[in-house]
């Protein structure tokens, strides 16, 4: 358990320095070094790799992390790592031949709104298999217990690479052209370093071989392409969207946006590495009560965590707009849909580990397909009217929707039920000081005056909740903290 907490600390610690570096970039590198339109482009072509992305990997990156403990011998695992990184070769051929062959029509189709992309169309399929092999070789090194590197590589690495990329542009040193081929390259390297990082924890003995439980391997890969197609559809899909009816520099505007607004769900990334195996646990040992005590719990602790970030960027949006060029600015309708899509998500708890840890998670899976149609479906209604505020209220609806039908899921078949009157008061505590701290700034520049209302924001959230006693497990810790510093309230 020692080596699991040590490593889920520093990948927490990881993923927040990874998330302040992509700030800087995101706000502040792109729009001012890179401009909108090459800014657009990039995110598009990442966007675009990281959707087929999990039909090159075919899955075998969580395949390996669920199969690789139950296998007895030391030449079962060899060969069985043998397979999952030799088996998606197979499957790129086909899916490669099928691109070439159709290559002219699905270049014309995506690049007729927005020629730009014609050219660097090929780089979507490369950098598609350099993220495939990337998480596979990722969850090579996972299984022998060494997840931090990896996880530095893909948090940090990546936006540290792509800083120095811009700072190059800057220089001079590079053109746009080359940044977003030097960008493919980076993804290239990260994926190199983590195989022979991968390599060099467990020296590979490749055998062409078929496990023997491969029915069920098979069975299990299929659903997480599912899985993941689902989820990398919903966090990129928007984008790919926006291509086909709009100018693709507003996919810029909009990856700022809801950059700032994905931040709202940090908080629930270093939650669900505890909850998880805890929500397992319970499961399996038939403790209804006590889970339903902590799908509770979850709950209201990421409602306060999640809805004090989500509060500190709606009541300074609009400073924190001052400090990108002007026509980013009309993306801040976009971060309030975005961020109450994700604060909703917040405040179900484990509602996602709950629903994976049942035999009806197959279900679920399916019902993520159907949130996909059902976006799809609001995007081409929404973009042609209301362009980057209709995608992001097609999101907002997809994934309320999406959030309400697995609520229901657990409550109806689990008898599970995450809400108390607890989420009422933080509900009203979070919005008072909207709306108190909102309408107003200090008149001084945009970043000394995000600090100073943060700070009263802040002080405000913590006193209330603490008053309020809205989470125990929340004043617990506040009671600690404030008597090794000697206060008292």
């Amino acid at each position: 358990m020692g080596i699991v907490l040590n490593q889920s600390f520093k990948n927490t610690i990881i993923t927040y320095i990874g998330f302040g570096i992509g700030a800087i970039n995101t706000l502040y590198l792109y729009p001012i070094y890179l401009g909108a339109t090459y800014y657009a482009l990039t995110n598009y072509i990442l966007s675009a790799a990281n959707v087929i992305m999990p039909l090159f990997a075919i899955g075998m990156q969580n395949t390996l992390v669920k199969f690789y403990s139950q296998y007895d011998t030391e030449e079962e695992r060899e060969q069985f790592l043998s397979f999952t990184a030799l088996f998606p070769i197979l499957m790129c051929i086909p899916l490669g031949l099928i691109g070439i062959f159709f290559f002219d029509d699905i270049t014309d189709f995506v690049s007729k709104e927005n020629p730009v992309v014609r050219e660097f169309m090929l780089l979507i399929p490369f950098i598609g298999i350099c993220m495939a092999y990337f998480e596979i070789f990722y969850a090579w090194a996972r299984v022998h217990m060494h997840s931090v590197f990896g996880n530095f590589i893909k948090e940090v690495g990546l936006r540290l690479f792509s800083s120095f990329a811009l700072i190059g542009l800057y220089f001079n040193w590079i053109s746009l052209v080359q940044f977003v081929y030097l960008t493919a390259i980076i993804y290239f390297v990260a994926f190199l370093i983590t195989m022979f990082y991968a390599f060099y924890i467990k020296r590979p003995n490749f055998q062409i071989t078929i496990p023997h439980n491969v029915k069920s391997v098979m069975e299990y890969t299929f659903y997480i392409i599912l899985s993941g197609s689902v989820a990398n559809l919903l966090l990129d899909g928007d984008k790919l969207m926006l291509n086909q009816y709009m100018e693709i520099k507003n996919i810029a505007y909009y990856s700022v946006a809801t950059y700032i607004a994905l931040v709202i769900s940090v908080p629930s990334r270093a939650m669900h590495q505890i909850v998880y195996p805890i929500t397992a646990k319970l499961m399996h040992e038939n403790k209804h009560d006590e889970l339903n005590i902590l799908y509770k719990k979850t709950s209201i602790n990421l409602q306060i965590v999640g809805g004090f970030v989500m509060l500190c960027i709606f009541v300074n949006i609009n400073q924190l707009y001052e400090i990108v060029p002007d026509e980013y600015r009309g993306g801040i309708p976009v971060v309030f849909m975005i961020g109450l899509s994700k604060y909703f998500d917040l405040i179900l708890g484990n509602n996602n580990a709950i629903i994976f840890n049942t035999k009806y998670y197959k279900t679920v899976l399916f019902l993520g397909l159907g949130l996909v149609v059902l976006t799809f479906i609001l995007n081409v209604i929404f973009i042609p009217l209301y362009g980057i505020m209709g995608s992001a209220f097609a999101t907002l609806l997809s994934i309320t929707f999406y959030s309400l039908a697995k609520l229901l899921f657990v409550v109806k078949k689990l008898h599970l039920y995450p809400f108390t009157k607890q989420n009422l008061y933080s509900l009203a505590v979070t919005t008072v000081l909207f709306l108190a701290f909102y309408f107003w700034n200090f008149p001084v520049y945009p970043l000394v005056g995000i600090a100073l209302k943060s700070i009263l924001v802040t002080i405000l959230y913590l006193y209330l909740n603490y008053k309020f006693n809205i989470s125990p497990d929340i004043n617990k810790v506040m009671n600690g903290f404030l008597r090794k510093v000697g206060i008292k309230i």
